[in-house]
């Protein structure tokens, strides 16, 4: 394997599922499971006595019972663990990457033209035989986060409007931008598709007819942020998308892949009811 490769766990469970049992202070576990302070451990919410501090304190819950039986063996393909109510990902076989995407480069796995796409950067670094999909994507001049995974709830969910996801913008704009129109797309404009509105608004810099913006909003409908700001007369030179919900870009270099760490996870589990 390359030097800078996520390799994707394929494994299967070496044991058929065993009936439920139910312990001593009510938690349901499976006879033969993982005990649950291992698997916080092997997820990276804490070291063993670290977990199982958390058990004691009963800050972690599995499948909505707080737990707090030393030793409750769980199977961690199919339970639902949360510490202080955000999940932690105990299923080794989903994977969850963030994208850096550089501009001019397609929001696909495939591109049929053969131009440069996602699909392309992914390769490169995934071990070949896994599918990975992404969650949403961006027009080709538009840079930035993009999130790949092969959890399809999560994904669904994430893009689904319903839940309203935040996703945040940097916009580089023609035009000396005045703060009123920080209200004017807070209170909503008309677009050919119908009304469109973000959820922030911050007026970084101006000077020498260039405006520096940042917009939160958690509709995505395509273009979206470029045909509010054309709408409103200042075209955009450069869009970056710098966060989906908790998971921000950082100083990840265009064109970099990471693996997402359990925190930001869990944080998105949050925000689609997960």
């Amino acid at each position: 394997m390359k030097s800078g490769q996520v390799r994707l766990n394929n494994a299967k469970p070496a044991r058929d599922q065993n009936p439920l049992d139910v312990g001593g202070d009510g938690a349901t576990y499976v006879k033969g499971g993982t005990r649950l302070q291992k698997v916080l451990a092997q997820s990276g919410v804490a070291s063993r006595r670290g977990a199982e501090e958390l058990i004691a304190a009963g800050r972690v819950e599995v499948d909505g019972e707080v737990v707090t039986e030393q030793g409750l063996r769980i199977d961690p393909e199919t339970a639902v663990v949360r510490v202080d109510g955000a999940r932690v990902v105990v299923n080794e076989e989903h994977q969850y990457l963030a994208l850096n995407k550089p501009k001019g480069w397609q929001s696909t796995m495939a591109d049929e033209f053969g131009r440069p796409c996602i699909g392309d950067l992914v390769a490169e670094r995934v071990m070949s035989g896994q599918r990975l999909f992404h969650v949403g994507r961006l027009d080709a001049d538009t840079e930035g986060l993009i999130l790949l995974t092969n959890d399809g709830e999560l994904a669904h969910r994430l893009m689904h409007p319903s839940f309203e996801v935040p996703k945040t913008y940097m916009a580089t704009v023609r035009g000396e931008v005045n703060r009123s129109l920080g209200r004017t797309l807070r209170e909503g404009i008309e677009l050919d598709d119908g009304p469109a509105k973000v959820d922030k608004f911050a007026l970084l810099d101006v000077n020498e007819g260039i405006s520096l913006l940042r917009l939160t909003l958690h509709e995505g409908r395509k273009r979206i942020v470029r045909r509010m700001l054309d709408e409103t007369g200042h075209p955009v030179i450069r869009l970056v998308r710098t966060d989906i919900g908790a998971v921000n870009v950082g100083e990840q270099r265009p064109g970099t892949l990471r693996v997402m760490g359990n925190d930001e996870i869990g944080a998105l589990y949050k925000a689609v009811g997960m």
